[in-house]
This record gives C-alpha cells, structure tokens and sequence, in this order.
C-alpha cells in the first residue's frame, strides 16, 4: 500500500496531467506519491511519463473514470490525501463533430469520481479527514464569450458556455460545488485560460501550426482569425494547481491565466517568424505564405480573457513565463522532437484532420493571395 499521503491523479498521461505529475515528482520536489489513472485515448501518451515510469513514487493505473468499481478500488488501496481531477474530453471541434463522448467523460466521468471521493471522505477521521481535497481542474470557455472591451472572466462571471465542450465543463463544475455544499466534500475548482507548452497533442492550434509548418501544409486560419485568448504555458498552470492544493480555501473557485492575449492570428504570425529564424534553412519560407484562411467553427467564442488576481492575491502565484519566452521553448521543444509527433499522430488522427481541416475548404484563400490585400498577414 503506498503512503497516505499519495494523492490520485485522474487523466495524468494527457498533456496538462503529465506536466503536473513530471513537475510534482522532480528531483528534489520533496512530493507524495502519485497514482496516475488514465484511459490512454488518442491525446494520452505514457511516453511522455517515460522518466518517472520506474520510480518508487509513481503508480500507473489503465482505467476509465465512469468505473465506479475501479475508482472505489483505488481510494481504497491507496488512501490518497487528494484527487486531482484532470481527465476530460477537451477539444472544441471533436464535441462539435461528436459531443457523446464528452457528455459521458467530462460529465458522467466527474459524478462517478464524485460519489466515490464522497464514500471515501465519509471514511475518512482525524488529521486525514482534515487533509483530504477534491480539485476540480476546469476551463475558462464555461464563462463564454466576451465582446473586445468587456472585462476579464473572474470568479463570479455567470457561464454561458457556448459549445458542447464548454456545456460539459460547465455541468461537471456545477456537480462539484453542489457536492460540496450538500455532502460537505473538501473541493476546489480551478479555471485556466489556453494552455500551450511540450508534450501536447497537435490538435490544438500552436502545435498543429507547428506541425504543418515544418511539413510545408497550409496552415488554416478559422474565419478572420481575430478570435482572442489568454495563453497560459502548461509548466505555470502546473505551479498554480500546486498552489491551490497547498493552499487554496476550501470550497473557492481560482481563475488561472497567463496575462497574455493574443489573437489567433497573431499567435499563427509569431509561430511563423520564429521558424524563420530557428528553420533558415526551411523551404517554406516565410512560413506566413502558408496560411489559408478556412470557413470558422460553428459558434465560434470571439474573445476568453481572465482575470486571476485572486491566486495571485491569496496564493501568491503569477505565471513565470511571457508569451514570447514561453512560445519560444515550445517551438524548440517541437523541433527537437519531430519523432514524437509522428508517433502520436495516428492514421486516426489523420482521419481526423481530414474531417476537420481539410473537408473544410479555404473560406477566402490561401495567404499568398492575401498578402496585399490584407497587411495583417505580412506583419
């Protein structure tokens, strides 16, 4: 049996999971032990866990959330001190193309896990009953969209989730809240802005432009490409759940961004020159002739911004990178491992790029005819 002091990791071979669990259990961390249950679908990868794979701290478990029978068994075999709740279906297109699965991970996934931390905490005496946490990890895209001069998400933004990802979000943090409040159970919530950093899955914009960039593809630019977000590095979201599980009050919601907006657009240019300058040798450049614009997501939210002074106020926590530093050591990082893209690309995943990208067409054409037309495309 590990240590009670072990805490449970849910969805820790995914991208944002297995950054926190290699951040917890570095050298020196002084950490607990970790117990990293995980589907392993498509976006989870246990090579990226391949450091730590045979350490004394660390405990794989292949499962699913929705099973009751193996959470209860879990808890009890290894009695952690808290559950942090990572795993979920996190893609705005997939739920669009196919919002089953996120109804059934995000939602029933987090009721499951829900009334098996709730047994489990009623067991609970003492100084473990005291110590015990459910940490609910969540998003920004609950609170919906902002007009360009609105203020920033903060706690207290009513939802108004937009897409079946956000709806399902949005219905697990509720789930959460209304455990604590009716069973007592010891939770926090955390709501972060875009995440981006190593190790993510190429689905998502920075390192799907990447990704096509280096291969000389299009790089498809949804609708105007003036949608904004808040980009927070996966290493800084990773010390602010440190925070809020150390010290976070119980029962309170802390927003988690990066203090970087910036437009789609403007993310595709500033990943583009820094290949020139990484990749002089690429045939492809300037890497910005390959944008093409294509037909926008259905329901697109135009603007996510967040306001996260309170874990700086109550926690102390600030992120630690800028968006220039933190995106130069993720197109590093991608260069230097072109391998694991290609690993973690599947012939499902191509699959997938064809329903999504492809099929899409160019809404207005590729960059090279824009150029002159539209002066944002050669800054």
């Amino acid at each position: 049996m590990n240590s009670p002091s072990s805490i449970l990791v849910t969805g820790g071979a995914g991208f944002i999971g297995s950054t926190f669990i290699l951040d917890w259990l570095r050298p020196g961390a002084e950490r607990s032990p970790i117990v990293n249950l995980d589907k392993l679908t498509y976006a989870g990868n246990p090579e990226t866990l391949a450091s730590i794979e045979t350490s004394p701290l660390y405990t794989f478990a292949h499962g699913d959330i929705c099973d009751a029978d193996l959470v209860r068994s879990l808890l009890a075999r290894h009695q952690p001190r808290a559950i942090v709740h990572f795993a979920a279906e996190s893609h705005v297109d997939r739920s669009i193309v196919g919002p089953d699965a996120f109804l059934r991970t995000n939602i029933d996934g987090t009721f499951t896990l829900l009334q098996a931390a709730r047994a489990y905490f009623q067991g609970l005496e003492g100084d473990k009953r005291k110590q015990f946490r459910f940490l609910h990890v969540s998003t920004d895209e609950v609170f919906g969209s902002l007009e360009a001069n609105d203020p920033a998400f903060c706690e207290t933004t009513p939802y108004s989730p937009k897409s079946p990802y956000a709806a399902s979000k949005a219905a697990s943090d509720h789930l959460v809240r209304a455990w604590a409040h009716t069973y007592g159970l010891p939770a926090l919530i955390t709501n972060c802005s875009n995440n981006y950093g190593p190790h993510q899955f190429p689905e998502k914009l920075i390192p799907l432009v990447l990704t096509y960039a280096l291969r000389g593809k299009s790089l498809p630019i949804y609708g105007d490409g003036q949608q904004v977000r808040d980009w927070l590095y996966v290493g800084d979201h990773a010390s602010a759940i440190r925070a809020v599980l150390d010290r976070g009050r119980l029962g309170e919601t802390y927003n988690i961004g990066g203090n970087n907006q910036r437009s789609n657009l403007e993310v595709v240019l500033a990943i583009c020159a820094l290949l020139d300058e990484l990749v002089p040798k690429s045939a492809y450049r300037p890497h910005r002739q390959l944008l093409t614009y294509v037909q926008d997501r259905p329901g697109h939210d135009r603007r996510y911004a967040i306001n996260a002074r309170k874990i700086e106020r109550e926690l102390g926590w600030r992120p630690a990178e800028s968006f220039e530093t933190g995106l130069r050591k993720t197109v590093q990082w991608y260069l230097d491992n072109t391998e694991w893209v290609e690993r973690v690309t599947s012939g499902a995943y191509r699959d997938w790029e064809q329903t999504n990208y492809t099929d899409r067409g160019g809404a207005r054409g590729s960059a090279r005819d824009q150029m002159k037309a539209d002066p944002e495309v050669t800054r």
